[in-house]
């Protein structure tokens, strides 16, 4: 397996295991990591999942151009539709998604971090979307998700530029929200795991559907939606619990349901 899962406590962990090729993917992986999504799509007691690759050197450095051999044209003849390694542009996976960047983040690994919710990453982390360089383009999310995640001209000068962005500039322009040394880099995504367990996990399923749903819309036209999702979490159990463990002066007991 090339991509490995692990489930525990409502955790889901997934790691590309392609050291030897950096976690490049090829078709295998991408169409593993896609069931991976799916299988998470389908269980209700999966509450965040953490994404990293295997190994110190990277998260992911994109597609594995030795295992591929069409031309440009031709890949973009057949896109991906949720985006590199299926993730940057899935609509369906509401559970929060961290990103434990480890290392390189290049071309489709910037993507599939670029679908993630939240981005730790160590000192030695480096970002970059290097297609341009190649005669390509980063067609599986860069484009499009970039621009609309952090402020323009920062988007635009990795774009059209390809340069790589070391961690530290990458947090000052809103790309990753904590920047650790390596040594401290499990500790701090726990820290963010153990924050995100502590809430309602049917409240941010709802927050990221909401979210993901009304971008592009004007915030009054947002305001008047009316997702499903919304409803089931407000007419929870946990609603309830919620608020009842706050007058009691309590950890709230969370139910999912």
């Amino acid at each position: 397996m090339d991509v490995n899962l692990e489930l525990n406590s409502g955790v889901a962990r997934v790691t590309i295991s392609r050291p030897d090729v950096l976690n490049a993917l090829d078709s295998a992986a991408q169409q593993e990591l896609e069931e991976i999504w799916q299988r998470i799509e389908r269980d209700p007691d999966v509450r965040v999942v953490v994404l990293t690759g295997d190994g110190e050197r990277a998260f992911c450095t994109g597609a594995d151009i030795k295992a591929g051999s069409s031309s440009g044209l031709d890949y973009w003849a057949h896109p991906l539709p949720k985006g590199f390694g299926g993730l940057p542009l899935r609509e369906t996976l509401n559970v929060p998604v961290i990103a434990r960047v480890n290392g390189y983040a290049l071309g489709g690994g910037l993507e599939l971090m670029l679908g993630c919710d939240i981005a730790i990453a160590c000192y030695e982390a480096t970002f970059g979307l290097p297609e341009p360089r190649v005669g390509r383009m980063p067609l599986d999310g860069g484009m499009t998700l970039l621009t609309r995640q952090i402020p323009y001209r920062h988007a635009m000068g990795m774009l059209l530029t390809g340069r790589h962005v070391k961690a530290t500039e990458a947090f000052e322009m809103g790309l990753v929200n904590e920047v650790v040394p390596r040594a401290d880099l499990d500790v701090a995504v726990e820290r963010w795991v153990g924050e995100i367990l502590s809430c309602a996990p049917l409240s941010l399923r709802a927050i990221k559907a909401f979210v993901r749903s009304t971008q592009g819309m004007s915030p009054s036209a947002a305001q008047g939606m009316r997702l499903p999702a919304l409803v089931t979490a407000l007419e929870s159990e946990d609603a309830l619990e919620g608020v009842l463990a706050f007058k009691e002066h309590r950890k709230p007991v969370w139910k999912g349901r």
